[in-house]
């Protein structure tokens, strides 16, 4: 079987690695455990996470097992990675029901039967830690100099680094400790914002058990210009239907850019790599065809190919030459928010269609407005209720953004 360091590599995978020839030695001759860890900070994974989950699932797929934990105890302190400022402090009841919700997005891409997957939550050990015994423990192998140096605590220093905070490197270390001594994990993955905690882990199995453990972290998600992806008018694109609806997620691969088809591709679909570097090449507009790929295959991974199907029909119908009402994500609009009337910036906020009104201003100015059919002309133009056909308003931004406005 081909080894799973090389289709990580050939895909775009891979970041850093603490020891790669040992790495990929071990990954050709053993069934490995590794972990991932997922902090439960929202109640949705969101695509951030995604590139995780599919590691997990090529891994998984050439013999290795995963353990996912649910950060049910880190959480309980935020991680400062990554961050300007701290999070906010949370229920543990809220903590254990985001990470309950968790746990069904890890379901559609791993095999959980005879331990061939495992879902762990941190707080089992965390939570009841003596803090004399842990600092006796752990603590006294834990440089601060060495810590202060990080890149995770680094950017905090000016602005301020809670001791609350600065504990999350040991509990992090600590829980690949716990992972390695109850349950073999020889393997820590993660964004490249954890590559300091992972390292602090290594060294902390070393020193307890004079054993070796190793590390990788993968690629953030990012366009050809180094943005990262995700993002949309609304926020984050969600993994979870309730938060970002099947026909959303479809609409945001299928509208990437030209040159982020193939990363995209290689990263978040499991189709061959020939296929993949196929697609990407296509000339001029073909390659609105790997788009349709792209947004159909990932969209089918998170939420079934059933609803897939139905986004993929919907965006055709719409792209086509007039949206099928049906098919359109709607929203409700109070009666009493309309009022007497509504200038077209605030129904396409309303509409959830613009991050901003400038952003509004410059669409209605450019012709890229369209209200029921007819072009907005003047980004003043107010709109009453006699407006909306039947309680209903279809604005349209550009070639393809559609929504439905509902008078409640």
């Amino acid at each position: 079987m081909e080894n799973v360091f090389d289709v990580l590599k050939e895909r775009g995978f891979l970041e850093q690695c603490t020891h790669e020839e040992e790495i990929k030695t071990l990954l050709e001759k053993e069934s490995v455990s590794f972990y991932i860890g997922f902090d439960p900070t929202a109640d949705s994974l969101h695509i951030g996470h995604f590139i995780q989950i599919m590691v997990m699932a090529h891994m998984q797929r050439h013999g290795h097992r995963p353990i996912a934990i649910i950060g049910g105890g880190t959480t309980m302190i935020g991680d400062p990675s990554g961050r300007s400022d701290m999070r906010q402090v949370m229920t543990a009841d809220r903590i254990a029901a985001n990470g309950e919700k968790f746990k069904k997005i890890f379901e559609k891409f791993l095999s959980f039967e005879n331990d061939q997957a495992m879902m762990i939550n941190n707080a089992d050990w965390l939570l009841d830690l003596n803090y004399i015994d842990f600092l006796r423990e752990i603590g006294t192998h834990f440089s601060v100099n060495r810590m202060l140096a990080a890149d995770c605590y680094k950017s905090r220093l000016e602005k301020g680094l809670t001791f609350l905070e600065f504990n999350y490197m040991l509990l992090q270390a600590y829980d690949f400790y716990v992972l390695h001594k109850e349950y073999g994990c020889k393997m820590q993955f993660g964004g490249n914002d954890q590559w300091s905690n992972i390292i602090a882990g290594i060294e902390l199995i070393r020193k307890k058990d004079s054993a070796q453990a190793y590390g990788m972290t993968f690629s953030l998600l990012t366009t050809s210009e180094g943005i990262k992806m995700g993002k949309t008018a609304k926020g984050a694109l969600w993994l979870d239907p309730e938060k970002t609806s099947p026909y959303d997620f479809y609409q945001y691969w299928r509208n990437v850019a030209d040159a982020d088809v193939q990363k995209c591709l290689a990263l978040l679909t499991f189709l061959p790599m020939e296929e993949v570097r196929r697609l990407g090449s296509l000339p001029g507009a073909e390659i609105n065809q790997a788009k349709e790929v792209l947004a159909f295959e990932v969209t089918a991974l998170i939420h079934g190919k059933e609803e897939a199907a139905k986004a993929q029909d919907a965006a055709r119908r719409l792209f086509e030459g007039g949206p099928d009402q049906a098919s359109i994500p709607a929203v409700d609009l109070k009666r009493s928010d309309l009022g007497d009337g509504m200038d077209i910036i605030s129904l396409l906020q309303a509409a959830q269609l613009i991050p901003t009104r400038s952003e509004g201003r410059r669409l209605v100015e450019q012709g890229g407005v369209l209200a029921n059919g007819e072009k907005v002309e003047d980004f003043k133009a107010i709109f009453t209720e006699a407006d909306f056909k039947d309680g209903v308003m279809i604005l349209k931004k550009g070639k393809k953004a559609f929504k439905q406005l509902n008078l409640v």
